[in-house]
């Protein structure tokens, strides 16, 4: 059993989140990383509207009742669609609706949004005015800070003041710009210089709206460095790769009493959780243990830990058998003097 504290009020909603992160954030990585951080924002991968017109509804909005804070990310450029997205977000009972600005990715391009609808402000605000007339959560945007190799600042603060003449009072402000041809999305989140000054000059040119700032950010000095200067600041792979980051979070971020956590008892809860999840819908381990191979990353016996885990020949055993497994394996390498076994991985990088 994960301890639980009271909880105190958090000092900002938008102070840190997870970023939405496609093929990763889906509800058992969420799971997960609110074990780890009772206040962390999280955030959905992006569903398309019409995934949601067309498909199934529940495969895409369905998630636990314990990921509190989260919010409910959409892919789309028609106001009606967005509309009707939302307000199916809010029956499914998410906390906040965000309209994806800032995906690079030739699929979005094709289908009209992401971050190819930063030319389009008008377009975007009459999205967004029609998610806040059909909705009374928050509705918010992720974006980047150009397009191409604009990088003339007015360009951002023109769509942030169109945007939000339509209702939108929070931004999450990736600061790179978003480069439609000839780099692949990997490629855009490392290959365009961060700015991080541009969601500064955001923040100062409208001091009522709520800014966020997004990209490149892995260690909580830098998280206190940025907070002295927009309000939140969003995390995207690190809090993937090294998630035990999040255990620290609370207190350090959000004025809470420190978790008595360990990273045993987050594993243990991972467990029951598999075993939860497979009675319930027949979801099996594995679909779940990708998402926690991070939690060992650094110490010493993981990289053994994490190959019992990623065990394919594994997959017919129980989720418990696995975890006894996977425990003794980080025994046998913590014994080891001086063990490499815990050295990184490569691991698959998020669309």
């Amino acid at each position: 059993m994960i301890p639980s504290d009271p909880l105190p009020p958090t000092p900002h909603p938008w102070r840190l989140s997870v970023a939405p992160m496609m093929d990763w954030t889906d509800r058992h990585c969420r799971f997960f990383h609110r074990l780890l951080s009772r206040h962390t924002r999280l955030y959905t991968e992006m569903v398309t509207t019409g995934a949601l017109l067309h498909g199934s509804v529940e495969r895409h909005l369905r998630f636990n009742a314990e990921e509190h804070p989260v919010a409910l990310q959409l892919g789309g450029s028609e106001a009606a669609d967005l509309a009707h997205a939302a307000r199916l977000g809010a029956q499914w009972g998410y906390d906040e609706i965000n309209l994806n600005c800032g995906c690079p990715s030739e699929r979005v391009q094709r289908g009209a949004f992401g971050a190819c609808l930063m030319n389009e402000p008008e377009l975007v605000a009459d999205g967004v005015k029609a998610m806040v007339d059909a909705v009374s959560l928050q509705v918010t945007v992720k974006h980047r800070i150009g397009i191409d190799k604009n990088e003339d600042y007015g360009f951002v603060r023109d769509f942030v003041g169109t945007v939000s003449e339509a209702g939108c009072a929070v931004f999450m402000v990736h600061a790179r710009n978003a480069w439609l041809q000839g780099l692949s999305p990997k490629e855009n989140r490392e290959i365009p210089p961060l700015r991080y000054e541009l969601a500064y000059r955001l923040k100062r040119d409208f001091p009522g709206l709520t800014i966020v700032v997004n990209g490149g950010i892995t260690q909580d000095a830098q998280i206190q460095a940025h907070l002295a200067h927009v309000d939140g600041v969003m995390i995207g792979r690190e809090a993937y790769y090294q998630p035990w980051l999040l255990s620290g979070w609370d207190a350090l971020h959000f004025d809470a009493a420190p978790q008595t956590l360990t990273r045993e008892a987050v594993e243990e809860a991972m467990v029951a959780y598999m075993e939860r999840a497979f009675l319930e819908d027949g979801c099996p381990w594995y679909a779940i243990a990708r998402h926690m191979l991070g939690l060992y990353h650094g110490q010493r016996g993981g990289r053994l830990w994490r190959q019992v885990w990623s065990d394919h020949k594994r997959k017919p055993d129980s989720p418990r058998a696995v975890w006894q497994a996977a425990r003794a394996a980080l025994a046998r390498g913590a014994a080891v003097p001086d063990s490499a076994s815990d050295t990184p991985e490569p691991a698959a990088q998020p669309r």
